[in-house]
């Protein structure tokens, strides 16, 4: 029935919203803003109707959750970094439909998952912020679901990317994309020195790091990928614990998808984490290298919050 028409991977950094403002940083995110513009772009060219985002700034200590309240209006600031976003006005549509959609195929597949449509909470600012720049007339519904997960398996979250694929393609009469919102490498600067590393990562180590895995994304090595995730989330301080790089995998097809990232905003540092913005085409696929809900930390499919 439905579409899965594009995925990305992207970044949030509240750096894009301070570029914004008259100082001394205005304009130095424009590179990442004029990404994510791109990016919205493209799926308007591809008639999507929602955009999903896996919001790696929406922790949750339980189960997997779906905000998909009808509207959220207001002024967004964030707790984690008031001095770069403060007040920033947000107005935008979800699709409780298709929430419920979700949630629904993905208890039947065996991952917990609760859909909220009737919620005064509004989206945290890994949703917020790519919003501000790929939705601004407020043209695409909006679903933002939970991604980081502090007592969750990294192959549930793999999962759960599946069976959200095949509850658009089976259940939903319309096209949607899916956003991986999160960083690579996520070591903030030590406290004191964040302004020095503005436009820094943290360490060489991290920094070549996350070279390796974008050079792996552009080449398609998935298999490679795949194998080294849970190691990768825990050595690299990945965002989120880097869930919602195993939800979108998962929905590509994990370790048996074949298309290649395609770079939009190239790889920067931010406050020592490591940002990109990249596009993965949706192939077909049929699952089954996903990961089963059995699958153990030796298998390499698991480390959640509770091993970092």
């Amino acid at each position: 029935m439905g579409k899965l028409a594009l995925v990305a991977k992207i970044t949030h950094v509240p750096s894009m919203y301070l570029s914004e403002l008259d100082g001394p940083r205005k304009g130095f995110r424009q590179a990442a803003i004029d990404g994510h513009i791109e990016i919205g772009k493209r799926c308007r060219e591809l008639g999507v109707d929602t955009i999903v985002v896996f919001d790696t700034h929406w922790l949750v200590n339980a189960g997997y959750h779906i905000n998909c309240a009808p509207h959220w209006a207001g002024n967004y600031t964030s707790n984690e970094l008031p001095h770069f976003i403060s007040n920033m006005a947000f107005e935008y549509d979800g699709n409780p439909e298709l929430g419920r959609i979700l949630a629904a195929e993905c208890n039947a597949q065996g991952v917990d998952t609760l859909a909220h449509d009737a919620t005064t909470l509004d989206p945290e600012y890994g949703t917020l912020v790519p919003m501000r720049y790929m939705n601004e007339d407020r043209h695409f519904k909006v679903i933002s679901v939970s991604a980081m997960c502090t007592v969750h398996y990294l192959n549930d979250s793999a999962r759960l990317g599946w069976a959200m694929r095949e509850a658009i393609e089976k259940h939903y009469d319309g096209t949607v994309a899916f956003f991986a919102s999160g960083s690579l490498s996520h070591r903030f600067a030590q406290n004191g020195l964040a302004p020095e590393f503005a436009t820094r990562v943290w360490s060489p180590f991290l920094e070549t790091l996350d070279h390796e895995v974008v050079e792996m994304w552009k080449r398609g090595d998935w298999q490679t990928f795949c194998e080294m995730l849970p190691e990768y989330a825990v050595k690299g301080h990945g965002e989120g614990f880097m869930h919602d790089t195993a939800m979108m995998l998962g929905a590509l097809g994990w370790s048996d998808y074949e298309g290649q990232a395609e770079v939009l905003t190239p790889y920067f540092g931010s406050s020592g984490t490591g940002q990109i913005n990249c596009v993965f085409p949706v192939t077909p696929q049929d699952g089954s290298a996903v990961p089963g809900p059995q699958a153990s930390v030796e298998s390499g499919f698991a480390p959640g919050a509770s091993r970092l």
